[in-house]
């Protein structure tokens, strides 16, 4: 732990949006290196990191190329043996293996057919369609069919929409868990998350377009491992004020995604969140530049595990490595790659001075367009700093590419429309707080 915190909170005129502050000449940020984040975008993105789960290193890989940035751009590690992680453990379901899916002999594609449950279990069988019948929703003598019914070794299919309502019944969702497999049927994009947990059924989201009609059969081949108390890891580093180091301003980005979809397909993860580590990376590089040495001590943090539930954030909330009453201000960094119909700010409504000083470094053609204030949310990894009562803004783009949690969030299509304007706003505004 830093041996730097020694003086007090001040109140929160440190801000300071006088027009006297506002008209400071400030140097203007240097045009960040585009070349080398498309390189970043490319390796974190990269069949080489497996899509930076929790299976062949993935993660591993994607925090080693953090900590090697980090120390190359003169950035101080946080514990004495100079690694610049701080590890922790969680339990994650995933899918190293074998995976293949067929119906009535017809084999899907994973990623773009279909995609797996989270919690799904694994499985090599075949197995004969049953459709569930809607009626059982609203007629007891359907219901009662439904429920009398054998599904043990049969792949149970229905409608997503009809899922989901059956959820709601009790009996029915029992019943459910009963089939060999379910398969529920998406008509619009496959969208992936993690699951903490495995059950012993085989659970499949399909394309409603991709699904044969009245398909008789189908063919299931999955590993599913769910790795208990893996050790991952937050990386961290650190640039000391030039007078102020007592005071903080932390920079974060999760660098985790969703691993692979069987052991030829992984979900690249570009928008999500290469685009707010390449980011990240990007400030650390211009902050750590002698001429662009803040007053107040800079800290950058990527996490792992965001896309698991904030856990990343949520250790480090619960055993921080600097005492988090030092923190100014915190700006998280997440879905930064696109901006055609500009940005939004999580929190902005709760921190209107600091909101108001992006918008008005936002302003004239150079910005990133339109900056949206939302409230609260707990849909990125300042949250749990937020509930620390550490002030905070997630910041992410709006418009452009739809990819998101699926295999086409790729770095060779993540367009970066306001990329270079949001990196001047951002090194602006930085700056600006610690003035």
């Amino acid at each position: 732990m830093l041996a730097l915190w020694k003086l007090t909170r001040r109140p929160l005129q440190w801000l300071g949006l006088s027009a006297c502050l506002l008209t400071l000449a400030a140097e203007p940020a240097q045009s960040q290196d585009m070349r080398e984040v498309r390189r970043t975008l490319r390796y974190l993105t990269s069949r080489h990191l497996h899509g930076r789960g929790y299976t062949h290193q993935g993660d591993q890989r994607a925090a080693a190329f953090l900590a090697k940035s980090f120390k190359r751009l003169g950035l101080l590690p946080f514990d004495a043996a100079a690694t610049y992680t701080q590890p922790f453990p969680l339990t994650v379901n995933t899918f190293p293996g074998r995976l293949a899916f067929a119906v009535d002999g017809h084999k899907l594609q994973p990623g773009q057919d279909f995609i797996l449950a989270p919690e799904s279990g694994g499985g090599r069988f075949t197995a004969p369609v049953v459709y569930f019948d809607s009626l059982a929703l609203a007629q007891d003598a359907a219901r009662q069919q439904f429920l009398a019914q054998p599904l043990q070794t049969a792949a149970l299919v229905l409608p997503q929409a009809i899922y989901r309502r059956v959820l709601t019944q009790p009996a029915l969702a029992h019943k459910l868990g009963e089939a060999r497999a379910l398969i529920a049927l998406v008509p619009d994009k496959l969208t992936a998350s993690l699951a903490s947990q495995q059950i012993t059924q085989s659970r499949l989201r399909v394309a409603t377009s991709a699904w044969p009609t009245a398909a008789k059969q189908v063919t299931l081949k999955l590993d599913a491992r769910l790795q208990q108390n893996y050790r991952t890891q937050n990386v961290l580093g650190y640039l000391p004020g030039t007078s102020r180091p007592d005071s903080l301003l932390v920079v974060t980005a999760h660098y985790d995604h969703l691993g692979e979809l069987g052991r030829h397909h992984y979900f690249p993860g570009a928008n999500d969140n290469t685009s707010g580590t390449s980011m990240l990376l990007q400030l650390a590089r211009y902050l750590s530049q002698p001429a662009h040495r803040l007053r107040y001590t800079v800290v950058f943090i990527g996490f792992s595990a965001e896309e698991a539930g904030l856990l990343g954030s949520r250790y480090f909330t619960a055993h921080p490595l600097f005492p988090l009453d030092k923190v100014r201000f915190l700006l998280n960094l997440d879905l930064v790659g696109t901006g055609d119909t500009g940005a939004t700010v999580v929190n902005g409504t709760l921190h209107p001075l600091e909101f108001q000083l992006l918008q008005q470094l936002n302003s004239g053609p150079a910005g990133v367009g339109s900056i949206n204030a939302r409230g609260k949310a707990a849909n990125s990894d300042h949250f749990p700093f937020s509930e620390a009562g550490v002030p905070a803004f997630f910041l992410y783009t709006r418009g452009g590419i739809a990819a998101y949690h699926d295999v086409n969030d790729k770095a060779a299509t993540l367009p970066l429309t306001r990329y270079a304007a949001l990196f001047q706003l951002l090194s602006q505004f930085l700056t600006r707080l610690a003035h």
